[in-house]
């Protein structure tokens, strides 16, 4: 009966907590702490009801939805990359717009810097929640 209480209160906790404002993007950021100590998890049953260290389904499938989101966003940033951002190896493609480059520089002068770093950012979110569902 223990067991049945800590899973609906962590499904309860979890939806209020997505209920609240953050997006799905802020939600996978907050979570990637519980998921670096997988021992710690599972020994809190967040992750696994047979504490075999799996992920349950719906642990797996709300990592989905954040990984959706985070390749979704990684597009957007490389798309504002190739208009405004620096291109170099880290982040590549795209030739700029000058004129829309001037005008963020009037707001800030590191925006291009700004952009790129967002970027690279976004990438290495995706990457890590798609390498982490992968293994599991």
């Amino acid at each position: 009966m223990e067991h049945m209480w800590i899973n609906m209160k962590t499904a309860t906790n979890r939806r209020s907590f997505l209920r609240n404002g953050l997006t799905a993007a802020g939600a996978a950021t907050a979570g990637m702490g519980l998921l670096a100590n997988s021992s710690l998890a599972s020994a809190q049953g967040r992750f696994d009801d047979d504490r075999s260290g799996h992920l349950t389904r719906g642990d797996a499938a709300l990592l989905r939805f954040a990984a959706a989101a985070e390749i979704l966003e990684t597009d957007f940033w490389v798309q504002y990359n190739e208009l405004a951002g620096i291109q170099d190896k880290e982040v590549p493609d795209g030739s700029g717009n000058p004129a829309f480059k001037e005008a963020l520089a009037t707001l800030d002068e590191d925006m291009d810097q700004y952009i790129h770093d967002n970027t690279d950012d976004e990438f290495t979110h995706q990457n890590f929640l798609n390498a982490y569902l992968a293994s599991n």
